[in-house]
């Protein structure tokens, strides 16, 4: 296809044409490998739900919430995945000012939640030993 220019290419085929034109593509060429490598990272998250305990390096209260997290949590929200939630995803939940409520992230606001329920999140019935285990583990999400 030969353009209005009389031209074969959009470029010119001088140093300087030539030069521009690998400028050009160096930057698409660099702009691919960087959403290539971003998509790599972040589609390899390992999968640690998976893991044991000890893998986690969770002490025994730690374990025993995350024990108390699959019985009562999962299903709504996965520990260690973003998919398939009912619920906000709760990993780094500690690590942020506020909980996805809107609320502090703070123990007392995220054991009245547990233990009380706010909007689509029923109250679960948690004895003591249970909610701190709980708390516990999810300080380790």
């Amino acid at each position: 296809m030969i353009l209005e220019s009389g031209r074969l290419f959009k470029w010119p085929l001088s140093k300087s044409g030539a030069t521009e034109h690998n400028s050009h593509l160096n930057r698409i060429a660099s702009i691919l490998l960087t959403a290539f490598a971003l998509t790599l990272v972040i589609g390899c998250e390992p999968d640690l739900s998976k893991k044991t305990d000890a893998e986690l390096g969770l002490n025994p209260q730690q374990a025993q919430g995350r024990h108390v997290y699959q019985s009562y949590c999962t299903q709504c929200h996965p520990a260690y995945s973003s998919s398939g939630n009912k619920g906000p995803r709760l990993k780094g939940m500690y690590k942020k000012e506020y909980l996805p409520s809107g609320l502090r992230a703070e123990d007392r606001f995220v054991e009245d939640v547990i233990l009380h329920g706010k909007r689509m999140m029923p109250a679960t019935h948690l004895g003591p030993d249970q909610l701190q285990d709980l708390i516990a583990y999810l300080h380790t999400l």
